[in-house]
């Protein structure tokens, strides 16, 4: 077998979001099939943050570019993670003579939304070597909105390590809700997201409204935090908890009854996975690729997005029959999105490109 070329990953900042955690975990993996894998952020944030080390204060300018345009010298691959490292790369591929992989993470329909921004991006799609999309309905989009050739398009999904998310137990469930303050008995549900409204965490509080004596706890900040403490004193009072921004969102988890998902705009939703993995029932909402996940009255239950009533009918029916449901999600996730199974399907794709 031929030996592995080396891979440099890209993504747009440090700041700890879906793509970025990603990418740290695909390194981990692909490291540990023999590749060497780097991985760089164009610039810095601050907050919760991954470890990678960033090239500059802005993503597009001169010298970020030209530091990048460096490093990609160095390696034989480089993979770009998102819209944003999508222009840098295609930018600093120009004079390194180094092609690069882009990974669509998101909906391709959100991300250019206007016919100038979708030249562009056409126009950097046609500087990747190769293109994976998450799903195939991404495929579907790249090909007929951007025009990028199907041969050149691989469908890898989303993985999530099992083993930072295992199946909960009784005794981690004790423990998880001791450290939260919730009672045995006590009926919780987990919102864990960004706090603005395209995730639609007022669209859960609404429908925690609707059921007595079930609790909401809400995981992660954003802009819309102080509107949605103002709403659930509102509608739901004493029963929605914000926990804030958390790196432990295993324990989380392990403390709640049920997960819900209650967004208007989504790629391949990480989160659903590692609710998935913990072995928690879900309810989602039918956008982007939620379905590649949650099979509606088989691994879980979807409902239409913007419709709160629906969303508490799906979670009373999680609530009160929910074990099976999560049961086959558990196995559904293992089977389909375990990282160690992406990290192989990316080292074929790369062999592929040595070739």
């Amino acid at each position: 077998m031929a030996p592995a070329g080396r891979v440099l990953q890209v993504i747009s900042s440090t700041k700890r979001r879906g793509a970025e955690v990603h990418a740290v975990d695909l390194e981990r993996a692909l490291t540990a099939l023999g590749r060497e894998v780097g991985t760089v952020a164009l610039t810095a944030a601050e907050g919760r943050t991954v470890h990678v080390p960033s090239l500059g204060e802005r993503s597009l300018s001169v010298t970020t570019i030209a530091r990048l345009r460096r490093r990609i010298r160095e390696v034989d691959h480089v993979v770009a993670h998102g819209s944003r490292a999508l222009p840098a790369c295609a930018a600093a591929q120009l004079l390194s003579r180094r092609r690069f992989v882009f990974r669509s993470i998101g909906d391709a329909v959100f991300y250019a939304r206007t016919a100038a921004r979708r030249a562009r991006v056409a126009l950097y799609l046609r500087k990747a070597e190769a293109v994976v999309a998450l799903w195939p309905g991404s495929a579907d989009t790249l090909a007929q909105r951007y025009g990028v050739p199907a041969r050149r398009i691989t469908v890898i999904p989303t993985g999530v390590p099992a083993d930072r998310f295992p199946a909960v137990t009784a005794a981690r469930r004790t423990a998880a809700r001791t450290t939260l303050g919730l009672s045995g008995d006590a009926t919780a549900v987990l919102y864990l997201g960004w706090l603005d409204p395209e995730k639609g965490a007022h669209l859960a509080i609404k429908a925690i409204a609707g059921l007595a004596d079930v609790t909401l706890l809400i995981a992660g900040d954003g802009p819309e935090r102080a509107s949605l403490v103002h709403l659930a004193a509102e509608v739901a009072p004493g029963r929605v908890r914000f926990v804030g921004a958390v790196d432990g969102a295993s324990s989380l988890m392990s403390a709640c009854d049920a997960f819900v998902l209650p967004s208007m705009v989504e790629g391949l939703p990480a989160v659903l996975i590692e609710a998935g993995l913990t072995g928690l029932p879900v309810v989602a909402t039918d956008v982007g690729a939620v379905r590649e996940v949650i099979r509606h009255g088989d691994t879980g239950i979807v409902v239409p997005p913007g419709d709160s009533a629906a969303l508490a009918a799906g979670l009373r029916v999680a609530l009160d029959d929910g074990e099976d449901l999560a049961r086959r999600l558990q196995r559904h996730c293992l089977d389909h999105f375990e990282m160690n199974a992406v990290a192989l399907a990316w080292d074929a794709l790369l062999r592929d490109l040595d070739r």
